[in-house]
Parts: C-alpha cells; sequence; structure tokens
C-alpha cells in the first residue's frame, strides 16, 4: 500500500482546490520545490504531481515547476495534467517521469493510451475523475456519459500500469475517501488502482489497510497532510508495519 502526496501546482505553486474548482484554490506552498523536499525528508517514497493549469490548457503550463522537483527529490514521480499527445508523453519519461496519467486523453483519444503503453511499459497509467459516478474531463470542466467502470474496462488489455480514481465530489473537502466505489472500480478490473479525493485522517489510512480495501495499490493524500490532520509518520509507520 503507497500513500503518494500530492502537490497539485497552479501558476508555479503548491495549492489544493476544493471540489476541482480553479476558483476555490488554497495555496499552500509558493515554492513546489521545498513542498516535494519537505515530503521527502517526512519519509514518502512516492509522489503525485498534476499540473492544474495544464488539465485546462491541454498541454503542460507548468513544466518549469516539474522540472524543478525532479531535479531537486530522488523520489519517483507520478504526474499528470495536460498529457494529451505521445510527444508530450515521451518528453515527460525522458526528463524523469517515472510514471504519465492520462485522463481526458482516456476518454477523447484512447489509441493514444494503448499506444502509449505499448511504447512505454508499466509508465503509463489512467486518470478516471468521476462527478456523481459519470467521467469527467478537461480539468474536471466537463462531465461525460462514461461511468468509471465502463472507461476503465475499455482499457483491460492495454498494459495500463495503473488507475488513478477521483471523487471530485470529495476531493479537497476532508469528508474520506469514497473507498465503496474505489474498491468496486478495483474489483471491476484486473489494473491496479490508486484511490483519490477526500482523504481526511488517519483513519482513513487505516481503512485503507482493512481486508476489504486492501485490494487498493494505494492512496493520494492532499490537503490533509498540508492542514496537519494526518502526521506523516503516523500514517508511514501504519504502511510499513503492515
Amino acid at each position: 500500500m503507497i500513500l503518494f502526496p500530492a502537490i497539485d501546482l497552479k501558476d508555479g505553486k503548491c495549492v489544493r482546490l476544493k471540489l476541482g474548482e480553479m476558483s476555490e484554490a488554497t495555496v499552500f506552498n509558493d515554492d513546489p520545490v521545498d513542498q516535494a523536499q519537505t515530503f521527502e525528508r517526512q519519509g514518502f517514497k512516492y509522489l503525485h504531481i498534476v499540473d492544474l493549469n495544464g488539465a485546462f490548457a491541454g498541454r503542460p503550463v507548468n513544466a518549469d515547476a516539474v522540472s524543478a522537483i525532479l531535479k531537486a527529490t530522488t523520489m519517483p514521480v507520478q504526474l499528470g495534467g495536460g498529457i494529451r499527445d505521445l510527444a508530450t508523453v515521451e518528453t515527460w519519461l525522458a526528463r524523469g517521469i517515472r510514471r504519465v496519467i492520462l485522463g481526458t486523453a482516456a476518454v477523447r483519444d484512447p489509441d493514444l493510451v494503448r499506444e502509449a503503453c505499448k511504447s512505454f511499459p508499466g509508465r503509463v497509467a489512467v486518470g478516471i475523475d468521476a462527478r456523481g459516478g459519470k467521467v469527467a474531463v478537461e480539468g474536471w470542466a466537463e462531465t461525460s456519459e462514461l461511468t468509471a467502470i465502463d472507461l476503465a474496462r475499455r482499457f483491460e488489455d492495454a498494459g495500463v500500469a495503473a488507475i488513478v480514481y477521483t471523487d471530485i465530489d470529495r476531493d479537497g473537502v476532508l469528508t474520506g475517501l469514497n473507498l465503496p466505489a474505489t474498491a468496486e472500480l478495483a474489483r471491476a478490473v484486473s489494473i491496479p488502482v490508486v484511490a483519490s479525493g477526500g482523504l481526511a485522517s488517519i483513519e482513513d489510512v487505516k481503512a485503507l489497510l482493512t481486508p476489504e480495501y486492501s485490494i487498493l495499490e494505494g492512496a493520494i493524500t492532499g490537503r490533509a497532510l498540508y492542514d496537519g490532520r494526518i502526521d506523516p509518520k503516523e500514517a508511514l509507520e501504519l504502511l510499513a508495519a503492515a
């Protein structure tokens, strides 16, 4: 079980959104490199980064900040936001990103996902962001009629390394992960699933370690870390013990 601390980048700063709304951004650190180094010192082994501006623009926008983090830390990084073509996938992997996350592209251009997985085995994940059970795209600005499970099953044989599943209705509001829906998705496919959106306390971490939810690869935590609601040392010790 992996706990991924999250760095969401907006205008070069480390922020957290509320319910995916760019207008509801809280700046937690003006220096993303400092934040990444803090997470590394705390003992986290992996890092989750989202280029929020890029997700809306459809192309990388906070590339300088991401590159600076890669140079300043040694943690493997998974990155999403604004990755919509194979050239961008290749560029980020060449720069040192361990795993890219394709979200909007998975809906709009599923062939890109398949091609990327074939070209870069084990290094391509699919981001499925759902609002009311339906997949949202374009930085969560648009909701499709596709369900999360339907989308995931499209890539069952594509070689996708993982699915990052976010419940938008819980993102940034500290109401707890939607573990039942995430586990349902994980049971519906053979692809490893990472939970995201709403992780609020150490109780959520403990829940992840129960037999019912240990099927998941891990979870992403953001605001709860920044607000001090989760003690990194306690959380990582729980995971290590498990």
